[in-house]
């Protein structure tokens, strides 16, 4: 287990079951940032269940990952199940639990998103009163969090600053994912009018996984911040201005559902085209064997009869100019007779009669 706790000052430290009971007796608000390696949770769920003294449904979901994305209101916290993109491996879960005076979150391995979160709260430093916008903000045309939401907060909006921050973070890492699906399907569709191959085909059945993957979180974390938008889930501390954000991360969260759906349809359209391919040329191959097979009929026929030796064929079929004239004329005029059909009919790609 890997624990941090970072303060509204900006300042990150690592701690131990120790330092997060003094933080919470201290009575300040701090944001744990528990990561848990795998077979190696016992110390984080143990801080959990002892320290805090969450409920023990809250410590069991957090100790079983996979959960769907989901709110669940308890007496004086909250509990959060989001999730970021992650990794080819699928996308990532993160718990988090919210109090007045605290955030506690919890994840697997590590988490590029939270590192730039710690980073941007290191930079604008929470408790900061009227922070200004950063430089870096300015120029993209974006407000920061942390100026807009911290004027005269306490401890409670102090908590939703970071869980904005957080689930922002995680949001929009799901952007450059999607974005990159652009590219892939342009590159395997001209791939495909080339050549198709199996390879192909797996490719597009790891990227329809990859975003049913992604689709299936997306739509409830989506569900979820629809509730807290519209004042069914109360988050401790949230206020006017907060709700505004939350807004905002709900609208990146529907452009991200439709962008699955978007790509999902054009990986299904990649599909299409790859068996339209393939079909398309399985046609080709079968019309060039039953053009070799009709042209073969006939000599086969040719070749049938003369090799009856009836008495009036022996009789009369004696010389070399006869047998040249009949016995391969015969066979020659009829392969000339058929490659013109096939010419006229188009099937060697001539005009159409």
């Amino acid at each position: 287990m890997d624990a941090t706790i970072s303060t509204a000052e900006g300042d990150r430290r690592p701690a131990g079951p120790d330092d997060v009971s003094s933080a919470l007796a201290a009575g300040e608000f701090f944001w744990l940032d528990l990561t848990i390696e795998t077979g190696d949770g016992d110390g984080a769920i143990g801080i959990l269940r002892d320290v805090f003294k969450f409920h023990p449904l809250a410590v069991e979901d957090a100790e079983h990952f996979g959960q769907r994305p989901k709110f669940d209101d308890y007496d004086d916290y909250g509990y959060m199940v989001v999730y970021g993109a992650g990794g080819e491996e699928g996308p990532q879960e993160l718990h988090i639990f919210i109090s007045a005076g605290f955030v506690v979150t919890l994840h697997h391995g590590t988490c590029p998103s939270l590192d730039s979160v710690h980073t941007r709260i290191a930079r604008h430093h929470l408790a900061k009163v009227g922070t200004a916008t950063a430089p870096d903000d300015e120029a993209s045309g974006t407000r920061t969090a942390t100026g807009a939401l911290d004027r005269g907060m306490d401890s409670g909006r102090l908590a939703v600053v970071v869980v904005y921050l957080v689930v922002d973070a995680l949001t929009d890492s799901f952007f450059p994912v999607l974005s990159s699906f652009d590219d892939k399907i342009d590159d395997l569709e001209t791939a495909i009018l080339a050549r198709p191959t199996e390879a192909q085909l797996g490719e597009i059945f790891a990227m329809k996984r990859r975003l049913l993957r992604i689709r299936k979180v997306v739509g409830p974390q989506r569900d979820m911040f629809a509730g807290v938008t519209a004042g069914v889930t109360e988050l401790p501390g949230m206020n006017e201005e907060g709700e505004r954000y939350f807004r905002d991360l709900y609208d990146h969260l529907i452009r991200i559902g439709d962008m699955v759906d978007g790509y999902r349809d054009l990986v299904s359209g990649v599909m299409d085209t790859h068996l339209s391919t393939v079909s398309n040329r399985l046609n080709v191959v079968m019309k060039q064997l039953a053009v070799i097979a009709t042209v073969f009929l006939p000599l086969t026929f040719l070749t049938g009869f003369f090799g009856q030796n009836f008495s009036w064929l022996v009789a009369r079929i004696g010389s070399f100019a006869t047998f040249v004239g009949v016995g391969i004329g015969l066979e020659v005029v009829a392969v000339a007779l058929l490659m013109l059909l096939f010419r006229r009919r188009g099937w060697l790609g001539g005009p159409t009669a």
